[in-house]
């Protein structure tokens, strides 16, 4: 897995049409699992009314003890979507792969929590109002001397917690170790509010449809978990058995480690997809990193590159051959799979260069036309170049190098000394084509910008970002 193959079969390209149609019933299926997630608020809502949720707004004193319900079934559910986003159910992960997931689980994550505290202070208020208490008076009373109250204010300020370790400008001053410890958190606080869901009030009592609904909900939505995060890869990796078999230098820095294991081809992994790898290694065993694959699997064989961009990377560097690894994946739809045209522009930058290596074999077997334009400050993180220009040898294949700093002028992702080109000077042909990007967040939102201004539509543009 050095090298581009020397020798590939005639590709059986499907037409644009049958591409396009394949994307449309993508569309369709994300429209559908979209859909349900909006229904599921429906059917949380018609539940409490069919459960007699209307007479909670009898009164103008009742009003904010109904207006606090509503705020917790609604609250409740987006958190339960949320854990659904990051299950890794297979469905969901080929239909909207990682980037849109994720984008969208940070999203619901606001209005989560905004919910849940409302939740929490309508129902202090609407309570205060019908005991005649104060707010203060009436939160100590519920926390005191209600069953399940502590457990429920503990959930809380679980989910608090979570929501703001996921603002931006704390995830920059914050490991990603600490960040996902504390995201781990989410399961907990689920488990400890779910009690005094049903220990108080009539909504979810004995034989309403209220209380089977939600128990199905909370408990189907943790055993997906459990299963596609836990009892699956812990499946794959005593099936697999992976180990470190090589860990060969590219560059300063960068090193490629390949990884071998038994039975690989039946994980049907596909270039452009990446794992969360976990290294059985002294300060790595306990901390998984998603690294993508920088190779086509060959089914006898993993390959990552890592850069060494602090202590765990670093650590990754010097792993011995024979060092046992855990993995959890393959992951993502980065993937030949997602094309709607022949041709395809295969653009990587820094690091991001390594996945599209990988892509670009799957690519030689599945595409009429490749281009592949590799973005570096300086020519030596030109990374893998030598299997970069073996793929030249592939009439289908042209390899674009651009090399030069960060521009100084206008927002773009060219250097200075190419100020009067873009996208589409660069490839003249495309209007008619695929485009993958991959390399760090700021750098990707230029190119996509570039290659929107030159007239494709969103289904052409394939990302990946290297972001937490």
């Amino acid at each position: 897995m050095t090298g581009a193959t020397s020798e590939l079969p005639e590709p059986i390209l499907p037409s644009t049409l049958q591409l396009r149609r394949r994307h449309l019933n993508r569309l369709r299926l994300a429209d559908l699992l979209e859909g349900a997630a909006w229904f599921s608020t429906v059917v949380v809502l018609a539940l409490f009314l069919a459960d007699g949720g209307a007479s909670t707004f009898t009164t103008w004193r009742e009003v904010p003890t109904g207006l606090g319900i509503v705020a917790g079934l609604i609250g409740s559910n987006v958190v339960l979507i949320m854990l659904l986003l990051v299950a890794r159910v297979p469905l969901v992960d080929r239909t909207f792969g990682a980037d849109q997931t994720m984008a969208a689980h940070r999203r619901l994550g606001k209005p989560a929590i905004l919910l849940l505290i409302a939740h929490a202070l309508l129902l202090i208020w609407g309570y205060g109002l019908a005991l005649g208490r104060d707010p203060i008076a009436q939160g100590a009373a519920m926390l005191t001397s209600m069953p399940d109250m502590p457990q429920a204010f503990a959930a809380l300020a679980g989910f608090i917690l979570v929501v703001v370790t996921s603002l931006v400008v704390v995830r920059r001053v914050v490991s990603h170790e600490f960040w996902y410890a504390v995201h781990l958190v989410t399961y907990a606080a689920v488990l400890l509010a779910l009690p005094h869901q049903f220990s108080h009030g009539g909504l979810f009592a004995e034989g309403t449809w209220a209380r089977w609904y939600w128990l199905a909900l909370s408990f189907g939505v943790l055993a997906l978990i459990l299963v596609f995060r836990v009892l699956i890869p812990l499946g794959r990796n005593a099936r697999h058995r992976l180990r470190v078999s090589e860990v060969a230098a590219e560059a300063p820095g960068v090193a490629s480690v390949t990884m071998t294991g038994r039975n690989l081809d039946r994980l049907h992994a596909r270039g452009g997809q990446y794992s969360i790898w976990r290294f059985w290694s002294p300060g790595l065993r306990w901390e998984g990193h998603p690294y993508s694959l920088s190779a086509a699997p060959d089914g006898r064989s993993f390959r990552i590159t890592v850069r060494d961009l602090g202590d765990d990377s670093r650590r990754v560097l010097s792993l011995e051959p024979g060092t046992r690894v855990y993995f959890e994946g393959p992951y993502g739809v980065f993937t030949t799979a997602t094309r709607t045209s022949p041709d395809a522009v295969l653009m990587g930058a820094g690091i991001g260069i390594t996945p599209i290596r990988a892509l670009a074999d799957s690519m030689l077997r599945a595409a009429r036309t490749v281009t592949i334009i590799l973005r570096a400050n300086e020519d030596g993180q030109l990374y893998l170049r030598r299997e970069f220009d073996a793929l030249r040898e592939h009439a289908s294949v042209r390899v674009v190098e651009i090399v030069g700093p960060p521009a100084t002028r206008e927002r773009t992702w060219l250097p200075d000394s190419m100020a009067d080109d873009s996208l589409a000077t660069i490839v003249p042909d495309l209007a008619d084509a695929d485009v993958y990007v991959c390399g760090p967040a700021v750098w990707a939102d230029l190119v996509i910008a570039d290659a929107r201004s030159a007239g494709l539509r969103r289904r052409q543009i394939h990302s990946e970002r290297f972001a937490w």
